[in-house]
């Protein structure tokens, strides 16, 4: 027999939520003021009444976490359609979602249930929750700002659309496209990020329905420095210092009142994703000569082709005819270098996928490709632009996702998640 359809009135969304953020309180001051002592993106010291890595992020902030924090082994990204049926009702989502995510980020004893009622939690981490380096990013869709729904049109982020399909794009019938609000969970165990993703599931039930998901892990580097991809280079070498204010201040953040920006949107910053399978068996029967001068790096090493270190930067300007790195190459038509284009940096956040094989046997594994900018338009659709028809189309295919807004974070313990957006 199916479930029966919960109501999707604000009275009903609120007695469905209404375990949740008790549950939430009945954590009690002890995991909430953990959370909010954290004084760095990351903790390396142990956490009382948690298993796991013990690594407790601050939840509270300007900024979300999850954006700047180093990457952690497992993420999960998942697309929602919004279908809470009025303004008040989307508030509420808002708040529940705050709530579930400030809980789950801090860890500690799940809530008591008593034997007649459902459990509280899904018990699938024990009785008590590791906070094991957790983050939720929670980002906004152009599709969330339709007028119809909730009126939300003239509070729009200045710069986001919905993501176009480019040219190299394989997305004619891809059903893993766009939404109105974006989940990017990572955690330093894969089975955290599942327990989050179903804790909020549970508790934003008749609020939002998902709409398409993929899971991702971080490798480990080998031997060092930057995660290889599934093509076997390194990937993620040259990203913005992100230890710099004033880079981040440029290329990450947004800033309310600036460039047509609402003032609400102070502290977020846009966010792409996209899921690029690699063709990986046509991959491996090429030279590692044209690999190498399709990327522009050495595979074993990471160095740019003209260098010897991982983090050596590529001599351009001392190469204008392409002699040592291809003027066609990946990481030169990616970030030429120049001044006219250091302000198109992008800040990538990506992860390896696997989902095992298509429907001819062929192995379907890829990148969740993932970045976070200030524009773009002037950011990552200006890269997207130069790597049109770069060799290496021959052997990837983007085959989903999309653009949303990252939202600012939440400044304090009575704050919430758009709670700019949504002020009266």
């Amino acid at each position: 027999m199916s479930e029966p359809q919960l109501s999707l009135g604000r009275r009903g969304f609120l007695q469905r939520a209404t375990a949740g953020v008790v549950g939430a309180a009945a954590l009690g001051a002890t995991a909430a003021d953990t959370a909010r002592a954290a004084t760095a993106a990351t903790s390396s010291g142990p956490v009382p009444t948690t298993t796991g890595s013990g690594r407790v992020i601050a939840f509270e902030g300007p900024h979300q976490s999850g954006i700047l924090t180093p990457p952690q082994a497992a993420a999960t990204f998942v697309s929602f359609d919004v279908i809470a049926p009025d303004r008040a009702a989307l508030r509420d989502l808002f708040a529940v979602l705050t709530d579930r995510v400030r809980r789950l980020t801090a860890g500690g004893p799940a809530p008591a249930t008593d034997l007649a009622s459902a459990p509280s939690d899904s018990g699938t981490l024990g009785p008590v929750l590791p906070a094991d380096g957790l983050t939720v990013t929670v980002g906004v869709g152009a599709s969330l700002f339709d007028e119809q729904r909730y009126g939300l049109g003239a509070r729009r982020p200045a710069k986001l659309t919905a993501m176009p399909v480019f040219a190299d794009d394989d997305m004619a019938h891809s059903t893993e496209l766009h939404g109105d609000l974006s989940l990017q969970l990572c955690a330093d165990s894969r089975d955290t990020v599942a327990h989050a993703l179903r804790d909020i599931a549970k508790h934003t039930r008749g609020a939002i329905q998902a709409r398409w998901k993929i899971d991702g892990t971080h490798s480990a580097p080998r031997p060092s420095g930057a995660p290889r991809n599934h093509l076997g280079f390194k990937d993620g070498i040259a990203n913005p210092d992100t230890t710099s204010g004033a880079v981040t201040d440029a290329l990450v953040w947004t800033h309310g009142g600036r460039d047509g920006e609402p003032a609400w949107t102070e502290g977020g910053s846009y966010q792409v994703i996209r899921i690029i399978r690699m063709l990986v068996e046509f991959w491996d029967r090429v030279s590692l000569d044209e690999q190498e001068r399709m990327i522009g790096r050495r595979r074993d090493s990471g160095a740019p082709l003209d260098g010897s270190a991982e983090t050596d930067i590529p001599g351009y300007q001392a190469d204008p005819a392409g002699l040592f790195i291809p003027m066609d190459a990946h990481i030169r038509l990616a970030n030429p270098r120049t001044k006219a284009t250091a302000s198109q940096q992008i800040l990538r956040r990506g992860y390896n996928y696997e989902r095992g094989l298509d429907t001819d046997g062929n192995l379907d594994l890829g990148l969740v490709f993932c970045c976070y900018q200030q524009d773009v338009s002037r950011q990552f659709a200006a890269v997207q632009a130069r790597l049109a028809g770069e060799p290496l189309v021959d052997y990837i295919s983007p085959t989903g996702g999309g653009y949303f807004f990252a939202l600012p974070g939440v400044r304090g313990p009575h704050d919430s998640f758009a709670s700019g957006l949504l002020a009266e």
